[in-house]
């Protein structure tokens, strides 16, 4: 099992449980057994660049953050290693923002959810969104120049971006042979995300409920990323791996183990075997 978890979001984000506080995640952790863990809710803007209601802390949420991670840190810190960190996205020309918020943060994991498009506007990697090849190709730059300005710790979902395709053709092979270059270049680790893996088969309408094993496997045909194409070239790369749980509910903590069985299904044993797993970043 892997004893450390480093993406953690809050209620601030405001699309996770609105009713667990900090503090109630640390004890779930502890619960399970793990040994080392990072807030790393998603990134306040200073400027605002997603204008979305429902998907970060706003900026003055941000000391109060830190604070209360602080305190968790002391509180428990015979029990667990907490770090502070932060979710972030690159975007051009919010560098300053984004230097500012690793100089307070322990961790900092880049979770892609959008690039500009070619008129400027922020397009996010939504279900059913159209992706031209040239946008998807500005995807994997962002992640390079990002990695290339030691911005972040660890990139997030990295195959995100199959969020809006429904087959990996040639262009998504392109993508994911650029961004495993560049995470092998830079020694960025990359992280198999569960969430979306969580949300489908543990989630629905709302409400956490446990499937049988012929629902979840129905359902998790469905899951978009991670994706085993990527991971099948990713193998192929001297990179460094790790499981994210991506935790908006506490039910994600406690399945953690079933989580990661599932992930490996999605890869298959012939991939998990060849990627390099760490032990901390």
């Amino acid at each position: 099992m892997q004893k450390f978890n480093y993406h953690q979001h809050t209620y601030r984000c405001k699309h996770a449980d609105m009713d667990m506080k900090d503090e109630d995640y640390v004890k779930e952790y502890i619960k399970m057994g793990f040994e080392k863990i990072a807030f790393t809710d998603h990134c306040p803007q200073k400027n605002k660049i997603d204008k979305r209601t429902h998907m970060r802390m706003e900026y003055q949420e941000k000391d109060e953050y830190l604070k209360s991670i602080k305190e968790l840190k002391e509180k428990y810190n015979d029990k667990i290693q907490i770090e502070t960190g932060y979710e972030i996205e690159y975007i051009p020309g919010d560098e300053e923002n984004l230097m500012e918020l690793k100089k307070e943060a322990n961790v900092i994991i880049l979770g892609q959810h959008f690039i500009y498009d070619d008129n400027g506007n922020l397009k996010i990697f939504d279900k059913g969104q159209n992706f031209t090849d040239r946008e998807l190709i500005r995807y994997a730059e962002y992640l390079d120049k990002a990695m290339e300005l030691n911005i972040p710790d660890i990139i997030a979902h990295p195959d995100v971006f199959m969020n809006v395709r429904e087959n990996f053709g040639e262009i998504d092979a392109k993508v994911s042979n650029m961004i495993c270059k560049s995470a092998e270049k830079y020694n960025i680790p990359l992280e198999i995300n569960m969430a979306k893996i969580f949300n489908s088969v543990f989630y629905d309408d709302n409400k956490f409920k446990i499937l049988p094993i012929d629902e979840q496997r129905e359902k998790l045909s469905k899951v978009r990323y991670p994706r085993r194409e990527f991971w099948e070239i990713a193998k192929n790369y001297n990179i460094r791996v790790l499981y994210g749980i991506d935790s908006h509910h506490k039910e994600q903590i406690l399945l953690f183990n079933e989580l990661v069985q599932l992930a490996n299904e999605i890869l298959g044993d012939e991939i998990i075997s060849k990627l390099n797993f760490i032990k901390d970043i």
